[in-house]
């Protein structure tokens, strides 16, 4: 591991007098996917830099414990030799997960798509309640949301939601959202107290940029058309909303969120891009899950990976049979633990895989 450790900080140096070269500005390309391997390797090369401090450390204490006479230092010594193995232990274990090649897609911004399901109209409130309880945590993360295209439900919630969420790792947490969030509750509208099921469907698309998708202009189609819903009368009655269709593939994407038809059609096209680009990253997670026994991040997203139900106050990721009667802390935004708990066990899966 060691010596894995030291090939990787050397090349972090190198790679930081690549970046401090002046001619590398020239290839604006480069230098973006440079800048991205630097920073993605700084946590590794930290934990390197505490690893080899501990490992010279223990190293220097059982020196000292073979030259050593007085028994109260020894004592001392073999004290301190404990805490610097565990810590040892600790560390390789750490490092063992660190040195996972990572998904390339995890330190993306993220589309975020959600779609009522299965359930009429307390489907579509219940898509409003995921929109809610997501809009919470990217609060609590610092993140920006941007919204690009919206179908209001009748009686509330959304039919469809479309959002861009920019920060740190978006796509690298928010992956484990894609798929069939279930509710088993008693809707507004129901006037017996029956419990009923219903779903809304969640997508987390990476977000692509010109260097990852190459779109043509002859290839797109622009359409233009007035924006509908809530936004004021300007908002209505001008041709600002765009619809966009990539006449080769035939993926079609909308914006009619900014009253600016420029922003709407930068929107729109972001969206494009990425369901562009979406087409060869499922390649790769087809490969990767017929490789895995279990998939946690990806996989079929007609799947049922989430149940919420109210008259228990009970969230089930079926993924990982992980259960918690936590729920409307859940709903208020708080999934940080449910996605840690997938992390863990997608990387102990990841680990099982390199090992074998």
């Amino acid at each position: 591991m060691l010596e894995k450790l030291e090939a990787i900080y050397k090349r972090f140096q190198e790679m930081g007098e690549m970046m401090n070269d002046p001619n590398l500005m020239g290839d604006m390309k480069r230098y973006i996917k440079l800048s991205k391997d630097y920073k993605e390797l700084q946590p590794i090369v930290e934990a390197y830099k505490t690893y080899k401090n501990v490992m010279d450390n223990t190293d220097s204490t059982k020196e000292m414990l073979k030259t050593e006479k007085d028994e109260e230092f020894r004592e001392m010594a073999k004290l301190e030799l404990n805490e610097l193995i565990q810590k040892r232990e600790e560390l390789e274990e750490e490092i063992r997960l660190m040195l996972i090649p990572a998904d390339p897609q995890d330190s993306k911004n993220g589309i975020m798509e959600i779609r009522a399901g299965t359930g009429g109209d307390e489907a579509s409130i219940f898509a409003g309640d995921l929109y809610r309880m997501y809009m919470k945590f990217f609060e609590t993360k610092g993140w920006k949301v941007e919204l690009v295209d919206v179908t209001e439900g009748t009686v509330g919630g959304f039919k469809e939601i479309i959002l861009e969420v920019k920060g740190d790792g978006v796509y690298g947490q928010m992956k484990y959202e894609s798929g069939v969030h279930r509710v088993q509750r008693v809707p507004k509208t129901e006037t017996q107290g029956r419990v009923h099921t219903s779903a809304a469907s969640v997508v987390i698309l990476p977000e692509a940029d010109e260097f990852d998708v190459e779109i043509l202009p002859n290839d797109i189609r622009k359409d233009l058309y007035c924006s509908s819903g809530p936004g004021g009368q300007s908002v209505n009655t001008t041709y600002s909303a765009v619809r966009l269709t990539h006449i080769p593939t035939g993926i079609v994407a909308t914006c009619q969120d900014q009253k600016s038809q420029i922003k709407n059609y930068e929107k729109a096209l972001s969206v494009l891009r990425s369901r562009i680009y979406e087409i060869e990253y499922q390649k790769y997670l087809d490969e990767v899950s017929s490789k895995r026994k279990t998939m946690v991040s990806t996989g079929d997203r007609s799947a049922k990976i989430r149940t919420y139900n109210w008259p228990q106050g009970r969230v089930t990721d079926h993924r990982i049979n992980l259960t918690m009667y936590n729920l409307q802390s859940i709903i208020d935004g708080d999934i940080q633990e449910i996605i840690d708990q997938l992390q863990l066990a997608e990387n102990a899966e990841r680990l099982k895989m390199e090992i074998n």
